[in-house]
């Protein structure tokens, strides 16, 4: 895809560039991250009402002192709870991208519940549509990758992966399953415009084929130390990072 060079000139700060006070996905973490010269990734999650908001995990505990999921709650209920150790509550979409304001790239990972519902794709192509500042989108569910290539063709997207999906999160998944994610065997369906490996897989065929052959910008996550920061050089073309300071 032309025009999409400033994926790739700034490392990305992670949820932010949280720490030091700063809470994982907030707007605070938004904005030190900006005001760092550095791009964005954030989490997006569907409310139960069908609205946008930021934030990583499907269960509430950790980062607040509620409990339940996240996607049982609405939009009113959510944009009312705080943060741990934070004045903040769970922001919107909307908030993030009038928080940012074009200053910096950011890149949404969209969360799936691997269930085929696309209305998360739908209404983040509706926030984005007037939103003028450098943005990509990317899932690391194929379905909602082909969402956005049809929904949304003009917006960057690209695909989330690691090569064998071994932590306990992903045993829903079958071998097969990992084994066509890990080797990105959805490429024609997804026609992805970038692909963010984990580092602790690289070097991995995959990617670095369609990094050779296609052109294919190469993003790496998540890195957190200077040797991890090396070893991704050699492979990728930007880092998605947190703890260091690139």
């Amino acid at each position: 895809m032309e025009g999409i060079r400033w994926l790739t000139e700034r490392a990305i700060a992670h949820r932010g560039l949280h720490g030091n006070g700063l809470i994982e996905n907030s707007l605070a973490a938004a904005d030190a991250a900006a005001a760092a010269g550095y791009g964005i990734e954030v989490d997006l999650q569907l409310t139960r009402d069908g609205e946008v908001v930021v934030f990583h995990d499907s269960e509430l505990d950790r980062l607040t002192a509620e409990r339940g999921k996240l996607a049982e709650k609405s939009l009113a209920e959510l944009t009312a709870i705080r943060l741990k150790g934070s004045d903040e509550t769970i922001p919107t979409l909307a908030a993030l991208l009038g928080t940012v304001r074009g200053r910096t790239p950011l890149v949404l990972e969209l969360k799936s519940r691997w269930d085929r519902d696309i209305r998360l794709v739908q209404r983040v192509a509706e926030q984005l549509r007037d939103y003028a500042g450098p943005v990509a989108a990317m899932s690391f569910d194929p379905d909602m990758v082909v969402a956005l290539r049809k929904i949304a063709p003009g917006l960057p997207r690209g695909i989330v992966a690691e090569r064998w999906y071994r932590h306990p999160s992903w045993n829903f998944l079958s071998s097969d399953r990992k084994h066509r994610l890990g080797m990105l065997m959805h490429f024609l369906q997804t026609k992805p415009h970038f692909i963010a490996y984990a580092q602790f897989d690289l070097p991995a065929a995959a990617p670095l084929l369609a990094r050779s052959l296609f052109g294919m910008k190469l993003l790496t996550w998540t890195v957190r130390t200077e040797k991890e920061r090396v070893k991704a050089g050699r492979w990728a073309q930007q880092i998605i990072f947190e703890s260091i300071r690139p």
